[in-house]
């Protein structure tokens, strides 16, 4: 398993949540980076700047990293989605606000007006600084309670700063995201690697368990009821109901791995080589779409 170099530190909460999970989802399922960039629309290089912080995880790469990995997506986009609303309201470096009245042509100024200009400034800035500790009040009474408090805080006429307000589904999407992580067994860091029973994997596959291969000519072309795909690319460590498809085709056409299980070992591996040296297509033991479609023939 690789050693993940450490997230940048401007990296905000909420996107540091998401890509710890994507970290452990990747590491979990065994797949390279080069791994990744064969199964989905992204190369080896994008993963590695998405997974590391460089660059941010564009939604369609979440969704795909969970398919691959036969997980199911809703907690990762929930996590994604609160990580992009961080970021759009996060202040562009460099860019300060804009005066809300027309600025004046410089002119000359004598020491008096500069002295009556800088008390004129400090009376101006005084307000904003009460607005600022009445927000930090605010914040503190609103960690300590849920409602009652809060509402005590907040001054008529005030809204509470959306940034806490984010900050606070954040916090409550992490603590469901790890009480599903915890109840599935699949991303526990401590857990050992072999398994004793069925392990929840998603979308209610479970890895571990042996599925029935009941194949069947339909609109023209077999199948075996857990996978209608034809595009897949099944490699080694795949795991999902697609590779179940894939198994049971291939003892339907005579070339049988011996397991249905849904991992794509060199058991599978070995008898997709069979079947593309038997049918004229290239032997790489990846099962593609050229082999989808001589499978379902």
């Amino acid at each position: 398993m690789p050693r993940w170099k450490e997230l940048p530190a401007e990296t905000s909460n909420s996107e540091r949540q998401l890509l710890v999970q994507l970290r452990r989802l990747k590491d979990h399922s065994d797949l390279s980076l080069a791994a990744l960039a064969s199964r989905t629309s992204y190369s080896r290089s994008s993963w590695e700047r998405y997974l590391n912080g460089k660059k941010p995880v564009p939604r369609k790469a979440v969704e795909e990293l969970a398919r691959v990995c036969g997980t199911e997506p809703t907690r990762l986009i929930v996590l994604y989605d609160v990580a992009e609303r961080a970021r759009a309201k996060a202040p562009v470096p460099g860019r300060a606000d804009e005066p809300s009245s027309p600025t004046r042509p410089a002119q000359p100024s004598s020491p008096a007006q500069d002295q009556e200009q800088g008390q004129e400034q400090g009376r101006e800035q005084t307000p904003d600084q009460d607005q600022d500790q009445d927000q930090d009040q605010e914040s503190a009474s609103a960690s300590a309670s849920a409602s009652t408090s809060a509402s005590a805080s907040v001054r008529p006429g005030r809204t509470v700063p959306l940034g806490w307000t984010l900050a606070a589904v954040a916090l409550a999407v992490a603590v469901a995201f790890g009480a599903g992580v915890l109840t599935a067994r699949g991303w526990d860091d401590e857990a050992p690697a072999e398994k004793t029973g069925p392990v929840a994997v998603g979308a209610g596959y479970l890895r571990g368990q042996t599925y029935k291969c009941a194949v069947r000519r339909q609109d023209g072309e077999l199948r075996a009821g857990h996978s209608d795909t034809r595009e897949m690319l099944l490699d080694i460590n795949s795991t999902g109901f697609d590779v179940v498809e894939a198994q049971c085709l291939l003892r339907e056409q005579g070339f049988s791995p011996g397991v249905f299980d849904g991992l794509y070992d060199e058991r599978t591996k070995g008898a997709a080589k069979k079947f593309q040296q038997a049918h004229h297509l290239v032997v790489d033991g990846i099962i593609g779409p050229d082999t989808w479609r001589e499978l379902r023939r």
